[in-house]
């Protein structure tokens, strides 16, 4: 088997790809997602939330809504808005927000190879999660939520994406965020050939993100293959609907820390804890940190630099020299107390797009007492991590710009 293959994509007709493409599901709400579909009923989040067109109190694991899903997916392709491509394709998607490009391939890619560790994952997954994408999934016959991954770097594989790329796209769509989403149907059969090679010679593939998308496909292809008496390992339920771009374009951002308050102590008292194993300057600006091991530290009114102490970075252990765990165990679970991020409702996460304003607004407002600004983990330190066998802690990556929904989708038959 190949690590990934061309598949027959089902696309939006080009003239409907505005009109389709949506956010990821599990970046809106059910409540936002029934705003943003008022004036575009031909939103893809009518197939990837179908809750929307169920009464409000619905819950979106109920039977119904997938049922509903299905039912407008069929609705979609009967009224022609949806069209599946007439033979297998790969395709080559650019995302563009402000001044960073960065551009890919979407692809079928081996759930044998995602269960054998080739396609490497860096998360744990939730049970009730993974249920989920595996009833999505059946119920619809496809999957529709690409997983987003990183190849390591390949100029061959840029070199023919972007040649794919210099024609007129197959759709070119600019969402309600301005990041602008293009693809390209690569019809060239050698240029095809050559891709699947390419990537047959990579030793690994990331997960960056989709870790509940990826295990579901393992789980359906597992189901289907055991009812399957005349299983070749051809059939699309063997491979599962992916993004790749080259590691070094992806753009992951900070991902910020809040806690509701100081375990107890004044500021001052948490300043001096802090200030044996970090290094504290005062700071008249916003804090953004300039390099792993600095962090902003927002209180009332101030900001302060942090930077820790070198000594205290295990430099030949991929998960605990991360920032991310830096801070964790050095401040917020000694001197907060705050041991599972996972779970502890004292500590809330803020996306690096929403700005280090964001951190002030929320401790000047009284709802949080402190704020951590943190250096954006980078993408080798996920690939070591994956490459460790091991898990990072939660809420350490925030990748932008995100991939949409609905322009390209993967049909299990």
């Amino acid at each position: 088997m190949h690590l990934i293959r061309p598949f027959t994509g089902l696309r939006p007709i080009s003239s409907r790809a505005s009109d389709v493409a949506a956010p990821p599901y599990d970046v809106l709400s059910s409540d936002e997602a029934r705003l943003r579909v008022a004036e575009k009923p031909c939103s893809f989040l009518h197939i990837s939330k179908p809750e929307i067109d169920l009464p409000a109190a619905t819950s979106p694991y109920a039977p119904a809504v997938y049922a509903k899903g299905a039912e407008n997916l069929r609705g979609m392709l009967t009224e022609g808005i949806l069209a599946r491509d007439p033979q297998p394709y790969y395709y080559v998607y650019r995302l563009i927000m402000g001044d960073h490009t960065q551009t890919g391939i979407v692809a079928a890619a081996s759930v044998q190879d995602y269960d054998g560790n080739r396609i490497r994952r860096h998360e744990f997954t939730r049970p009730d999660k993974e249920d989920d994408r595996v009833r999505q999934i059946d119920a619809l016959n496809a999957q529709t939520g690409p997983v987003l991954l990183a190849h390591p770097r390949a100029p061959e594989v840029e070199t023919l994406l972007a040649h794919a790329a210099s024609g007129a796209p197959d759709a070119d769509v600019i969402a309600d965020d301005g990041v602008r989403h293009t693809l390209w149907v690569v019809r060239d059969n050698d240029a095809a050939a050559r891709l699947t090679q390419a990537f047959d010679a990579m030793p690994t593939l990331y997960i960056a993100d989709g870790h509940h998308r990826s295990a579901a496909a393992s789980r359906v292809a597992a189901a289907r293959r055991a009812a399957n008496p005349q299983h070749t390992g051809e059939e699309d339920y063997n491979y599962f609907l992916a993004v790749i771009f080259p590691h070094h374009q992806m753009k992951i951002l900070d991902y910020n820390r809040v806690v509701a308050d100081l375990n107890g102590m004044h500021s001052d008292a948490l300043l001096a804890k802090i200030g044996e194993k970090f290094a504290i300057h005062p700071s008249a600006d916003a804090v953004g940190p300039d390099k792993p091991g600095e962090f902003g530290l927002y209180l009332p009114g101030q900001w302060y630099r942090l930077v820790i102490d070198p000594a205290l970075v295990p430099v030949n252990d991929p998960v605990a020299r991360l920032d991310v765990s830096l801070l964790q165990n050095h401040v917020i679970s000694p001197l907060l107390d705050i041991e599972d991020p996972r779970r502890d409702k004292r500590i809330d996460f803020v996306g690096g797009i929403r700005g280090l304003g964001e951190l002030e607004k929320r401790v000047d407002s009284g709802n949080m007492a402190v704020a951590f600004a943190l250096y954006p983990t980078r993408m080798e330190d996920l690939m070591a991590v994956a490459d460790a066998g091991e898990v990072m802690p939660p809420k350490s990556t925030w990748f932008e710009p995100k991939l949409a929904d609905g322009l390209v989708s993967h049909m299990l038959d």
